[in-house]
């Protein structure tokens, strides 16, 4: 079996568009949110919003071809060529049918959706635009970043709600242990800045009802209410490790376990129980070969709801029996807002940088302790620690479970 290591890392968030300022974000622990007027024409109410900010694609997409590529796309092919980037290669020394791509959407192209319907319905099905069907599939930003990237390999859009671009990750490491592919670039993209999504999201009771920017995303305090809705993408060069190592590459972290489970529960509910997401926890450290004893810290899916930290509370407990207690977790939503499908790839950037760096961030804006989420959340500062192993949660309207385990490189 082969090694799968992470050496190169592109995001664009709400709290930044490059890796150097999304870490120095999160070093400092400041959030990506704010107030936001979704419904102009029916209510001057604001709702809290993380927006991605000072985005401009035109470093890797022209304007005339921005017209014919949904907002979601976008994301991903700037994640993708920043993560390439920073790994240091283009990687044309391999066999372009051994470079894949696999990046996930919950949603897929909304905005295009959302303008196409319209004009539909008041225009005429003659005015629906040439681009609607290849804008608005999910499935475009894996094939419009293997166009720009010349990649001919493994190529696909795993679309598993909020666990989307985390089982992006997780397939992507499954094709290098087998040898089936050298390098992906894996990840998740989501584009939902509108109304009609906010809406549907907000009547099913799933966003924050607070209107106060720190007090919105603060998952594991007892006063939570919901989450706050992003936008955003993460992509990640997963890359073979004799081959990253051959060629000097900077390597952040291996990525060695990936369990995938479903509650089969309930459309929206985890499984309170926790089981689903403890199995998904224990399949990626037992396919990492360590023991439990060894992974000191978790990236929660963390989202900021009622039901989901507390669930995802007993899942830990259920799979690490007493090393739970020794664990740190944190929620890297507390800065950026949930992202949907984007939410696993921008998590795995930063439980990279943070290994990488021997710091967890504090959980931003957890001030009272919830009794039933009694882990240490790492409430207030930083933590300066040695992460001897990681895992990275995600989990899915569905029932879907999908946990990463990374570990620092060794010999």
């Amino acid at each position: 079996m082969k090694r799968a290591v992470i050496t190169g890392l592109g995001v664009v968030s709400p709290i930044g568009n490059t890796i150097e300022e999304f870490w120095d974000n999160i070093v400092n622990g400041r959030h990506g949110f704010t107030l936001a007027q979704w419904f102009p024409e029916q209510s001057e109410e604001k709702n809290v919003y993380a927006d991605v900010k000072d985005f401009d694609p035109g470093e890797y997409i022209e304007k005339k071809e921005r017209r014919r590529i949904d907002v979601m796309t976008q994301y991903a092919v700037y994640a993708a060529k920043k993560a390439l980037e920073d790994s240091g290669s283009d990687f044309k020394d391999l066999d372009p049918y051994r470079c894949g791509v696999i990046i996930g959407s919950g949603i897929g192209g909304l905005h295009t959706t959302n303008e196409q319907i319209p004009v539909y319905h008041g225009k005429g099905n003659g005015r629906v635009s040439v681009f609607t069907i290849p804008m608005m599939i999910g499935n475009m930003a894996a094939g419009t970043v293997a166009i720009k990237t010349g990649f001919k390999g493994v190529n696909y859009c795993p679309v598993s709600a909020c666990s989307s671009g985390a089982h992006a990750v997780g397939e992507a490491f499954r094709a290098i242990k087998y040898g089936n592919a050298d390098v992906v670039l894996a990840g998740g993209s989501e584009a939902c800045r509108l109304g009609f999504a906010f809406a549907g999201f907000n009547n099913m009771h799933a966003i924050t009802k607070s209107a106060d920017v720190n007090r919105a995303s603060i998952p594991f305090d007892k006063d939570r209410s919901g989450f706050v809705l992003g936008d955003g993408a993460g992509v990640l060069v997963i890359e073979e490790y004799e081959h990253a190592k051959a060629r000097g590459a900077k390597i952040y972290a291996e990525l060695a376990g990936y369990g995938a489970t479903c509650d089969a529960y309930h459309e929206t509910s985890p499984d309170p129980g926790g089981e689903g997401g403890a199995r998904a926890m224990e399949l990626a450290v037992q396919e990492a070969g360590v023991p439990k004893e060894q992974i000191n810290y978790i990236n929660a899916h963390g989202t900021s709801t009622q039901l989901n930290d507390r669930t995802e509370t007993a899942a830990v407990k259920l799979a690490f029996g007493e090393q739970a207690k020794k664990l740190v977790m944190n929620s890297t939503k507390s800065l950026t807002g949930h992202l949907l499908g984007a939410a696993g790839g921008v998590e795995s950037i930063a439980v990279c940088l943070q290994m990488k760096n021997g710091l967890v961030h504090a959980t931003a804006g957890l001030q009272n302790d919830d009794p039933e989420c009694d882990l240490d959340n790492c409430k207030g500062e930083n933590r300066k620690m040695e992460i001897t192993g990681a895992v990275s949660n995600s989990l899915g309207f569905g029932g879907h479970n999908v946990s990463l385990c990374f570990l620092p490189v060794k010999d």
